[in-house]
């Protein structure tokens, strides 16, 4: 799949999904987050590993862990697993491999179109970010990050010995406004916690770009002092209602809301996504898992570090 062909106008609200099928369900994911898709190749068996996992194998002069999304879905087996795909993937610096039943087509849809799960999330432990109607069809968009830490929690984030030494900076840290606009409960609990442990605390937090917009444009008018006004936005990419490029673009079309520093932290940050980024307005952008990397970029806007 040729990355040249996916890229779509920075700032638009659209993404675009690929859908694919496991056993009678309908899922998507993000063709930011897909290298390419291949018939099934011959697995080396790794021993003691998690039981979603088949094993690894090697793509040209990637190696990667193969996962079976129908066994963490507890969903039947396929019936034919020589016709089965697998989507190789890279996000969060790295390449994962996922068994798939079918792959049909992709989709061009606004981010507007999706909505937030709501109690449908207890069916596939919470790893559903987004429900998409189309053509009479339910398509559930999938968190990839929560699947690959439920399966490695290693892959986390988590901050280094040298960094959790951070907390004698925290009582300036603790007086700093931070906004966060982060869809996934995981990813979100994960980067407060993280956060709250250098010393900053999130003082708006938003599940989707779309709440966090109007949040931004509602207080546009308040003085820079004011406790309603963030010193600082924090947004990932991919999120139901409005996505993080659009919203930083928003945000810097807005009189009033000038200065503000804005920094992407998505699991998607590559060189194409990079210049997007640049194209709306970002200050920085960093990659999931570097929270590291976060905190620095905080004490750099934030106290001048």
């Amino acid at each position: 799949m040729s990355e040249s062909k996916i890229l779509l106008e920075s700032g638009t609200n659209e993404l675009e999904i690929i859908e694919f099928g496991i056993d009678n369900g309908t899922f998507g994911i993000n063709v930011a987050k897909v290298r390419e898709i291949i018939s099934p190749y011959k697995i080396a068996v790794v021993p003691n590993t998690h039981h979603c996992i088949e094993g690894i194998f090697q793509l040209r002069e990637q190696v990667m862990p193969l996962i079976d999304l129908s066994k963490y879905l507890n969903l039947p087996p396929s019936p034919n697993p020589s016709g089965d795909k697998f989507i190789v993937t890279q996000f969060n610096q790295i390449y994962t491999a996922f068994r798939v039943h079918s792959v049909s087509r992709i989709h061009r849809i606004s981010w507007g179109n999706i909505e937030a799960p709501t109690t449908i999330t207890t069916n596939h432990k919470g790893v559903v970010t987004g429900v998409i109607k189309m053509d009479g069809r339910i398509i559930l968009l999938l968190d990839f990050e929560k699947i690959v830490y439920d399966i490695a929690p290693a892959t986390g984030m988590m901050l280094t010995e040298e960094e959790e030494q951070w907390t004698e900076r925290s009582t300036l840290r603790s007086q700093k406004r931070v906004l966060l606009a982060e869809d996934s409960d995981m990813l979100r609990t994960m980067i407060i916690d993280v956060l709250s442990k250098a010393g900053y605390q999130p003082t708006f937090i938003f599940k989707n770009g779309l709440d966090a917009c109007e949040y931004m444009e509602s207080i546009a008018r308040e003085p820079a002092n004011s406790k309603k006004r963030p010193d600082l936005v924090i947004t990932d990419i991919e999120m139901p209602q409005m996505d993080g490029h659009h919203l930083t673009k928003r945000i810097r079309d807005t009189k009033g809301l000038e200065g503000i520093p804005i920094i992407i932290f998505s699991s998607l940050i590559n060189d194409a996504m990079r210049h997007k980024g640049l194209s709306v307005g970002a200050s920085a952008q960093i990659s999931k898992p570097e929270i590291g990397k976060l905190v620095h970029l905080l004490d750099h806007y934030l106290l001048n570090e």
